[in-house]
């Protein structure tokens, strides 16, 4: 394997907290009393050791990746951004559209968070928009460049859509990294929880 290889490979777990094992043969974490909304930014500790590079890296930050909800049809569900979490023999890191059940599936998720946008008709427009970019088959951005937002990582899909709707969460800091010959600027998940715009609904 050569050293960009290992550098890509490293930054992607600045991205995503990988799980373990069958999630299907995993319960939920996610407490069944929680009433979510659309536009909800919902936070999850993984359980592998891509999650304890990112909350390591972000000096020993709570959570290793987000998502945003969303309403398809009559079920809420998250839109998130995530390599290697693939649905079938051939698939590809991409933005997915999964249950929330699934996201916070023991396999994926250790505990969580649930924040929410001071203006829920900016959360609504969000979400429609995540929603677009899912069907459109966005894929990972693994380049993880913040100007190109053609494809997408966890917390740059959250700034976007956020943006595209007129209300940029302007706070949320950027961190300039370089692992061996690659320089990426990105934001991690606690830069996301710091935003004035968003609170939190519950922790879990």
């Amino acid at each position: 394997m050569d050293l960009k290889t290992v550098a890509i490979l490293f930054i992607a777990a600045l991205y995503c907290g990988c799980g373990n094992g069958d999630y299907r043969t995993m319960k939920s974490i996610l407490p069944i009393n929680v009433t979510l909304q659309e536009g909800d930014v919902i936070f999850r500790k993984g359980t592998g050791m891509a999650s304890r590079v990112v909350t390591t890296a972000d000096n020993d930050g709570v959570y290793s990746h987000v998502g945003i909800v969303v309403r398809k049809g009559n079920a809420l569900m998250v839109v998130h951004a995530v390599p290697d979490e693939h649905d079938f023999d051939g698939d590809v890191d991409r933005v997915k559209l999964d249950s929330l059940d699934r996201f916070y599936s023991e396999s994926y998720a250790s505990r969580g968070e649930i924040m929410r946008h001071g203006d829920s008709i900016a959360a609504s427009m969000a979400a429609r928009k995540a929603l677009e970019v899912y069907e459109r088959g966005t894929l990972f951005d693994n380049d993880y460049d913040d100007e190109d937002t053609s494809r997408l990582c966890c917390t740059e899909l959250i700034k976007f859509v956020y943006a595209s709707t007129g209300h940029p969460l302007d706070d949320v800091n950027k961190h300039t990294m370089k692992v061996l010959n690659i320089t990426t600027n990105c934001s991690f998940p606690s830069d996301l929880q710091r935003s004035k715009y968003l609170r939190t609904i519950t922790l879990f």
